[in-house]
């Protein structure tokens, strides 16, 4: 499959979807001078090609109660059971996210908690998956950084 080339309406349309996923396309549309059906077919052809995969929800957490975050590092007894951790993890909902890693820890989570009475159950639970051999926690004091657009220009640059 050849390299899809994007330009800087592509661009365009892109940093506006990142700001807002629910942007409609006549707004875009009117702030880039196109037309709505030219930022469609876009839109469409970066789906196609892989560079836009659905969209997301941003949830405001603090405002639903759950403004504790913990990563936890998790070390396994055998890398061998690393899928089987991964699946009982996975039935954790308050582990929103989980990477494989190289390094100190075989597995790294994120854990949102309502405070830090329910992070501990949650971690707990993470203790007690058979092949943990042990968990180290650390506990977000505050997110500083969660930009998604400066990696996307720097991506553009060197395009």
């Amino acid at each position: 499959m050849a390299k899809f080339k994007l330009d800087e309406v592509d661009h365009q349309i892109l940093d506006m979807l990142i700001e807002n996923t629910r942007t409609p396309f006549t707004d875009i549309a009117k702030k880039l001078l196109i037309s709505a059906g030219t930022v469609h077919v876009r839109v469409k052809k970066m789906e196609e090609a892989g560079i836009i995969e659905g969209s997301s929800l941003t949830l405001d957490y603090q405002k639903l109660g759950y403004s504790f975050i913990a990563y936890v590092g998790i070390y396994l007894q055998n890398t061998s059971q690393t899928k089987f951790v991964l699946e009982r993890i996975n039935e954790i909902p308050f582990v929103t996210v989980a990477h494989i890693t190289t390094g100190k820890f075989n597995i790294f989570c994120k854990v949102r908690a309502k405070d830090t009475n329910h992070a501990k159950e949650i971690i707990f639970k993470l203790d007690d998956i058979d092949g943990v051999y042990r968990t180290e926690t650390m506990i977000s004091l505050e997110e500083s950084i969660n930009d998604k657009k400066r990696l996307m220009h720097s991506i553009f640059q060197d395009m």
